[in-house]
């Protein structure tokens, strides 16, 4: 369980970096949805509605690289129009952290664009799912997908071109989603019927594809967590997603191990 502590504030302090590492960054911003803020992650939540857990990759990052000062705007349910909208009472928008004198940004968006996430989770889930016929979902959100996903492309491709304008000379990352469910079969952690697993499957890769080809687009560098996370779907014997259990991390979200797994893909690439 998280421990308890003061709220995770979307501006931190960070330690200070490891022995023989020279900070390259002094201002980081961590743009992103409930697979960066971590819901249920061990560690400090945030309690402005965001679910934000400063076990997060952004502070697992930050701290690696000795970052002067992270200020993570990350939250549970953010999607890419959020980046210039208020998401909750309170919130300012994620765009706003973006300052001029920003030279790190990381961004992992996309999965609730047009509900994406939403659809997937009331429309597939059932209640005895090894014994449900069919490909229900399948067939009901099927038609959908190919139109959402390229939109979706097409949004976080606009974000990175946001953040760009107002923090010129900031490093943009885009960090791409892990695998979620397995290349075949199903368990128990898994509910969804299976003729639509397979489906289930289709729309988590196709969305880390819309990322990757946003970031080819634009040229930005593009962090692949659905190569890195092969075997460590939420039915793995290593699973770095959580099931239906509220465990360690909110259902169906990432568990501690994939988010210092993604800060160190993501440490990779800007070393």
């Amino acid at each position: 369980p998280a421990r308890t502590a003061s709220p995770a504030s979307p501006t931190a302090t960070v330690p200070s970096a490891p022995p023989g590492v020279t900070s390259r960054f002094a201002r980081y911003v961590a743009l992103g949805d409930s697979y960066t803020a971590a819901p249920g992650v061990p560690g400090r939540q945030s309690q402005d509605g965001c679910m934000r857990s400063d076990g997060n990759y952004p502070h697992l990052l930050a701290a690696a690289l000795g970052v002067r000062r992270l200020v993570d705007v990350s939250c549970s349910g953010a999607a890419t129009a959020d980046v210039r909208r208020p998401q909750l009472p309170g919130l300012a928008p994620q765009l706003d952290a973006v300052t001029r004198d920003t030279d790190l940004v990381t961004i992992g968006l996309g999965g609730n664009d047009l509900d994406l996430f939403g659809r997937l989770i009331s429309g597939c889930l059932r209640r005895d799912a090894s014994g449900a016929a069919g490909s229900p979902c399948t067939d009901t959100l099927g038609p959908t997908i190919p139109t959402a996903l390229a939109q979706i492309e097409r949004h976080v491709a606009d974000v990175v071109t946001a953040v760009r304008a107002a923090a010129p000379g900031a490093r943009v990352v885009l960090v791409g989603y892990p695998q979620i469910v397995p290349a075949s079969g199903g368990c128990e952690q898994m509910p969804f019927a299976p003729g639509d697993r397979a489906f289930v499957r289709q729309v988590n890769r196709g969305l880390a594809e819309a990322v990757r080809r946003a970031a080819a687009t634009v040229r930005a560098t593009y962090v692949d967590l659905w190569a890195a996370s092969a075997d460590h779907d939420m039915c793995a014997a290593d699973p770095w997603i959580n099931g239906l259990t509220a465990q360690g991390a909110a259902p169906f979200h990432p568990f501690a191990a994939e988010q210092a797994a993604a800060a160190r893909l993501i440490e990779a690439k800007l070393r």
